[in-house]
């Protein structure tokens, strides 16, 4: 507890834990949450706070789309809930996780809420911050690589490029309640030229979006990628344009989740794609095929 307070800085209240330990009162156990991004997916992309306090959490309640492998990045005797939402499945309502998250934090538990991406960015975490400052209880925030920043480096996409691109949209693709996505974005905006858009959400509407862009004046032989499960081993991308993009992730059998990348940046994947990470192994593969070892 005392080390606890040290590194988030609450200096007054780590030596009033050791003043009480010193003279051998039990520690104080008001609970806590940990508002955590997981980041887009690959476990070392996870930042070293998030581990940490993943590793002191008594509980984990993790959403759908953190893989297994960042999950057991916590503490092994950490209780772990499911509380997350999958598109057209089931799902746990808002409220009832904002309901957990207090109740828990009341029972003097640390409860780390594990966030794809960023907490801020699409992920309701600002919503459950809220919950938290009207509970009163103490929570903090751990930033995450969001999904448009991981899966597109993974992918060889600089979502800004000097003397392309100048300014990046993150937009979400899917619309809450009887929403329609034509009301809900400033498509003239999105379709600026020079103007990369990274859609989350947005892969099962994809030909709304291509209908609205093109339709505001973006070029239909505008460079577009899906990246289906960004930066994990399983990832694929699939590159095509405005025009053909629908038919091309068909043709892939592409499947969510999976984001969206449209604008002038796209082309650059050709010269800029990361190198495998096991390419060495690869070499040394084809050299012993070869028979040159």
């Amino acid at each position: 507890e005392v080390a606890a307070h040290m590194m988030a800085g609450r200096e007054s209240q780590a030596e009033a834990a050791l003043e009480a330990m010193l003279h051998g009162a039990p520690p104080s156990r008001a609970g806590e949450v940990y508002l955590v991004g997981a980041g887009p997916g690959d476990p070392e992309l996870v930042t070293f706070r998030a581990v940490r306090l993943m590793q002191q959490a008594d509980v984990i309640l993790y959403d759908h789309l953190v893989p297994e492998a960042v999950i057991d990045l916590a503490r092994r005797d950490a209780e772990r809930i499911p509380v997350g939402k999958e598109g057209g499945g089931a799902h746990t309502p808002q409220e009832e996780i904002n309901a957990q998250l207090i109740d828990l934090a009341r029972q003097g538990k640390r409860v780390c809420r594990l966030k794809g991406g960023d907490p801020y960015v699409f992920g309701r975490g600002g919503e459950e911050a809220e919950a938290l400052v009207k509970a009163g209880i103490s929570f903090e925030v751990v930033p995450g690589i969001t999904a448009a920043v991981g899966c597109a480096a993974a992918a060889g996409i600089p979502l800004t490029h000097r003397g392309l691109v100048r300014s990046v949209s993150f937009v979400t693709g899917h619309c809450r309640g009887g929403d329609a996505l034509a009301e809900s974005l400033d498509w003239d905006a999105l379709a600026r030229p020079g103007h990369t858009v990274v859609f989350y959400m947005g892969f099962r509407n994809l030909p709304e979006i291509r209908v609205h862009l093109t339709s505001r004046g973006r070029d239909p032989k505008t460079p577009v990628a899906v990246i289906e499960n960004g930066t994990q081993p399983t990832q694929r991308v699939v590159t095509g344009t405005l025009a053909d993009i629908g038919e091309r992730v068909e043709e892939a059998g592409i499947h969510p989740p999976a984001l969206v990348i449209i604008g002038e940046v796209v082309a650059l994947r050709e010269t800029l794609m990361p190198t495998p990470k096991d390419a060495p192994a690869t070499v040394l593969r084809l050299l012993e095929t070869e028979s040159v070892v």
